[in-house]
């Protein structure tokens, strides 16, 4: 299998331009409360199958991807990782008060598209410093198309915080059945609704880039790349985030995205 030098993978992680605030990350103590009191009565009143549970690592950083239909989405997710997640949720989230307070005590990320979310990317790199599980939709918000395919064209968020940690392992999954479980224009569930969670073999950016299916790099090819001008270097880059992104949004469609 073809691979990067470890100095080719940290000259990419630089070339992203992704900084933490600086600010140590900690999950909130009542997320793992909450955690703690919600898996049962989620698995006693859903009929949820996961598939693949022990592809997720069981501890250290990861960046779990996943489709977006649903409300449930996050909460099903979770329950897969079965450690905290930490998700970007739009800033709408937090005005609510009741829901900013369920937004801010499991410490969610407040994303305003105003500012191209660049403070909350920031946070997510505080997030997967820290060694903790960040949860991406992708898609940028839940689906808005009320017929099939729902699937929509990813935007590069994931991709530029999987190049900025070349070696942390990007999970995808797959929620089939939450929009049926609550239709967003009919604001009823029905937790007897069937729920598949599809997840499948993790892969890390350093695995990717150098693959010649995926971004097929060579060291010789990031030492060019990096003398280049910074417009230049910065529009080869979002070239790759494009790549990986749509090949990522179909290997979602080919594991059952809706």
């Amino acid at each position: 299998m073809a691979s990067l030098s470890e100095a080719s993978l940290q000259s990419l992680s630089g070339a992203v331009g992704l900084e933490g605030t600086g600010r140590p990350f900690k999950t909130p103590l009542l997320y793992y409360l909450v955690i703690g009191a919600l898996v049962t009565p989620i698995r006693s009143f859903t009929d949820v199958r996961f598939h693949g549970l022990g592809r997720i690592p069981s501890s250290g950083p990861a960046i779990i991807v996943c489709n977006h239909i649903s409300i449930f989405d996050g909460i099903f997710k979770t329950q897969a990782v079965r450690r905290p997640v930490h998700y970007l949720s739009k800033k709408e989230n937090f005005v609510n008060p009741f829901l900013r307070f369920v937004m801010t005590s499991t410490g969610q990320i407040k994303t305003s598209r105003q500012t191209g979310a660049s403070d909350a990317m920031a946070r997510a790199v505080d997030v997967l410093d820290a060694g903790i599980p960040i949860g991406i939709f992708p898609e940028g918000t839940r689906s808005r198309k009320t017929e099939p395919p729902y699937l929509q064209r990813g935007k590069t968020g994931a991709a530029r915080l999987a190049a900025r940690f070349p070696h942390v392992p990007i999970v995808p999954m797959v929620m089939i059945g939450t929009r049926e479980m609550m239709i967003p224009e009919k604001k009823l569930i029905k937790p007897w609704k069937r729920v598949e969670v599809n997840i499948d073999e993790p892969i890390t950016f350093a695995q990717w880039v150098a693959d010649p299916e995926g971004g097929g790099l060579s060291d010789d090819d990031v030492a060019t790349l990096m003398l280049l001008g910074e417009d230049e270097r910065r529009d080869r880059m979002g070239a790759l985030y494009r790549r990986f992104t749509d090949q990522l949004m179909e290997t979602l469609r080919r594991m059952g995205a809706p």
